[in-house]
C-alpha cells in the first residue's frame, strides 16, 4: 500500500517558496516564491534580495533611515520579480505563482505582463494599504486570480 502522509501539491510548492525566502539575506522580512506550470513543473524560483553584483555587505537593510537611500527599499528586488527575471524558458503564460507574502502593486504589474494568471499567497500582512490596495485593483482588473494558501496544518522539519 502507499503512504497516505504525502503533502499535497499546494504544501510542496509553497513550501519551496518558503525554502527559497530562507535565503534571503534581509533581517526583517523573507519573501519566497515559485512558479509553477500547468503541467505541475517548477519553471522558476526567487527570493528578495539584491540584483546580481551588488555585494549583501555594501547596501542598507533597513526599513528606516534618514533617507530613503539609507533603507533597503530603493535596492532590494521582489522575490516574484526575481522568480520572473530567473526564468530561462519560454513563456509564463497560464502558470501559477505561489509567494509566501501578497505582492506589491510593483510585483503585480510584472506578474499581469508576464502571464501569470493565479496567485497563491501565505500572508496578507499589508492588506488595506495602498499598494496593497492597488495591486489587488490591477490583478482584479487583468482577471489575476488571487487565492491564500491553506495550510492542513502538517510540521516539516528540515535538518539543515
Amino acid at each position: 500500500m502507499k503512504r497516505e502522509d504525502y503533502i499535497s501539491w499546494d504544501e510542496y510548492f509553497m513550501g519551496v517558496a518558503k525554502l527559497a525566502g530562507l535565503r534571503s539575506k534581509d533581517p526583517h522580512t523573507q519573501v519566497g516564491s515559485c512558479i509553477v506550470g500547468d503541467n505541475r513543473k517548477i519553471l522558476s524560483i526567487g527570493y528578495n534580495g539584491l540584483p546580481k553584483g551588488c555585494s549583501d555587505d555594501e547596501f542598507p537593510w533597513e526599513g528606516t533611515g534618514e533617507t530613503e537611500l539609507d533603507t533597503k527599499y530603493p535596492f532590494v528586488t521582489h522575490s516574484e520579480l526575481n522568480a520572473i527575471l530567473n526564468f530561462r524558458g519560454g513563456s509564463l503564460e497560464g502558470t501559477t505563482l505561489y509567494v509566501s507574502l501578497f505582492p506589491c502593486n510593483e510585483c503585480a504589474k510584472a506578474i499581469i505582463q508576464a502571464g501569470i494568471k493565479k496567485i497563491i499567497y501565505e500572508s496578507d500582512k499589508y492588506d488595506g494599504t495602498p499598494s496593497n490596495v492597488a495591486s489587488k485593483k490591477m490583478l482584479d482588473a487583468a482577471g489575476v486570480a488571487y487565492v491564500p494558501y491553506s495550510p492542513s496544518g502538517k510540521k516539516v522539519t528540515l535538518e539543515l
